[in-house]
């Protein structure tokens, strides 16, 4: 599958027929760790493929008021909207995330899009991640660390892949085993955090 296949049509069909066997149903443990030790009300956050955006409807009944959740698909954002009728309509957005035009971003959290593009676009994804990043701001969040033996989405890979991939955008604060992944995917997930480098070329 190339990533002409993995466009807003099939991933809005995924959601109104409920194919969506990543949705954890809840917020992920693992990134409620870091969330609640390294982000404040007034961190500027984007969550992209946000899907559900369990983490989003946390954050905006803590009264963070900067949170940003991008999906292709519209019917993603049933359950939050359902959840957190006062979210900023003006944050949800549907729309293509190497087309964002977002910047001076403190955090981008990751937890399943990484995974859902093709890899072919893993270049792209960290271009388009350091552009919207704010001097010294973060990706953070989990990747699987093991190929898959099958077509996907999703997509898997390798520390050493990642490691190669951002090393020319961003500082490695954290890239390792995560502690607090859910029992499904425990010793399947890398949690990542990643500090956006100044570039010298462009």
């Amino acid at each position: 599958m190339t990533h002409l296949d993995l466009d807003a049509h099939y991933w809005e069909e995924r959601w109104q027929q409920t194919q969506t066997p990543w949705d954890l149903g809840g917020v992920s443990p693992a990134l409620r760790h870091y969330l609640d030790a390294h982000t404040e009300p007034q961190t500027r956050i984007l969550i992209p493929g946000a899907g559900s955006a369990y983490e989003a409807v946390y954050l905006h009944r803590q009264g963070y008021q900067q949170v940003y959740v991008c999906d292709w698909a519209p019917s993603a954002f049933h359950w939050i909207r359902s959840q957190a009728p006062d979210f900023p309509e003006q944050h949800l957005l549907v729309s293509d995330f190497f087309a964002l035009e977002l910047a001076g971003l403190d955090l981008v959290l990751e937890q399943t899009f990484f995974c859902a593009i093709d890899p072919a676009l893993r270049p792209d994804y960290a271009r388009q991640v350091h552009h919207m990043l704010a001097p010294e701001g973060v990706l953070a969040g989990l990747l699987f660390s093991k190929p898959f033996p099958f077509p996907g989405p999703p997509f898997g890979g390798t520390p050493e892949e990642y490691k190669k991939l951002f090393e020319p955008y961003f500082d490695t604060s954290q890239m390792g085993p995560s502690e607090h992944s859910i029992s499904a995917r425990k010793d399947h997930e890398w949690m990542v955090v990643l500090k956006k480098r100044e570039l010298i070329f462009k």
